[in-house]
């Protein structure tokens, strides 16, 4: 019955959207709270968790996104995205771009949280788009799967990190089976499903595109790449040291704390503000100016992302999540595609990839124990069904769309599709691991 009223409520929403073109943030809460009475929750206790909800997800990705926008403005306004634009088109050519970002964007995904690397990465796709006439999405859908790929198999990303730690699992062994899934899951829902895509030429976002400059008037290419780069040394430097330094320590938390994607993100604009506008010759005001207009061009994606939090904790707190994991409990599935499919359900319903996965770790370590499973690969296998079908109860949906601006049915077509094989190759991966391993 609670995966009836949750499958009601999503198809609810959609039509809300797409069809009475109500407002998406009035339709998230509409279906909220209709969710929410339909499970038997109390109205007060409803509101309690639209509130939680709102204030849990903005609280995680509001200064992230903010910070990433300022910095992607500058980074654009300033020249440095054209420079390195034209950089990268020179070292690969115009015909390979897609595959340049693919590997970007697995490099940049490894240390760094999804929003961040899309915000990075993001207007970079955009900027080469519309230098080089080339459709946005068919060049940026590698990026994004690469994106994907790292945030729902790899730690140090938190659900993967999370489901490592509960089942006492290697972190190394884990990273090293994780990339080696990771490589076919990138190359067929990124590369290969992406080069299908050259059908959709939508113009992306052009807060993102600053006008041409001349070779004089755009930073160094130096200057460019460390700017830009600045957040995920920041991070990756924090994430292989941490480990080795001795626990506790002034150096461990001094390192522990610039590596936050928060703190690396803020001093990255900080260190920004310097390179690309004051030493450009921008006055303070200018700059600020800029750091404005980015904040507007990002706000309405924090009302839709908190309607989509909203709607996640009321799932959530209905008991949606449980329900689902307990009625797969006693399945006589394999228990690597068992644990797939639980977190896939718990995803598609409450539209978050960490609740899925540490809703489904909690299930499946008893099984793991009983079974005797690499619990390696049961990691990997739970942050693949952790990435299955996003849709509209997930706050990465909104921001892709926002982006690239297409529409409600051709989001779910592209974005929606890519996220759905990246889940489902990455299954087949750990199949065809454990196969291999014996």
């Amino acid at each position: 019955m609670l995966l009836t009223i949750t499958i009601l409520g999503i198809l609810a929403l959609i039509a809300l959207i797409s069809f009475v073109r109500l407002h998406t943030f009035l339709a998230f809460l509409a279906v909220s709270l209709g969710v929410g009475l339909a499970l038997g929750q109390k109205p007060l206790e409803i509101l309690d968790s639209i509130q939680k909800g709102i204030g849990g997800t903005l609280g995680s990705i509001t200064a992230i996104i903010a910070l990433g926008a300022m910095l992607g403005k500058l980074v654009a306004q300033s020249g440095a995205a054209q420079r390195i634009a034209v950089k990268l088109m020179d070292l690969v050519g115009t015909g390979h771009a897609r595959w340049a970002f693919l590997v970007t964007g697995f490099i940049v995904g490894l240390p760094l949280f999804y929003s961040v690397g899309f915000l990075l990465l993001a207007p970079l796709v955009i900027t080469v788009s519309y230098r080089y006439k080339l459709p946005a999405l068919y060049i940026g859908l590698p990026m994004l799967a690469s994106l994907s790929v790292t945030q729902g198999y790899l730690p140090p990303h938190p659900a993967p990190l999370a489901i490592l730690k509960q089942f006492n699992a290697d972190m190394g062994l884990t990273l090293f089976y994780g990339i080696i899934v990771s490589i076919p899951a990138i190359l067929i829902s990124g590369a290969l499903f992406g080069s299908t895509l050259k059908r959709y030429t939508t113009p992306a976002n052009p807060a993102f595109i600053a006008p041409d400059l001349s070779e004089d008037e755009m930073p160094s290419a130096t200057t460019s790449f460390l700017t830009v780069l600045l957040p995920i040394l920041l991070i990756g430097l924090s994430t292989f040291l941490n480990p080795l330094l001795p626990e506790g320590s002034l150096v461990q938390q001094v390192i522990g704390f610039v590596g936050e994607p928060v703190v690396s993100m803020f001093l990255s604009v900080l260190v920004a503000t310097y390179t690309l506008g004051l030493r450009r010759g921008k006055t303070m005001p200018e700059v600020t100016g800029l750091f404005g207009e980015a904040v507007k061009d990002v706000a309405m994606l924090f009302l839709i992302f908190g309607g989509a939090g909203a709607l996640k904790q009321v799932l959530t707190d209905g008991g949606v999540s449980q329900s689902i994991a307990e009625m797969m409990e006693n399945s006589t599935l394999h228990p690597f595609v068992l644990a797939w499919g639980m977190a896939a359900l718990i995803r598609v319903c409450t539209g978050s990839s960490t609740v899925s996965g540490i809703t489904t770790a909690g299930f499946v370590a008893p099984m793991l124990a009983a079974t005797g499973v690499e619990p390696n690969l049961m990691v990997l296998s739970i942050g693949a069904g952790s990435m299955m079908f996003s849709h509209v109860n997930d706050t990465g949906f909104w921001l892709f769309r926002e982006y690239f601006q297409l529409s409600m049915a051709d989001t779910l077509k592209t974005w929606s599709v890519m996220e759905t094989l990246v889940s489902i190759t990455g299954l087949t991966g750990v199949m065809a691991l454990n196969l291999i391993l014996g």
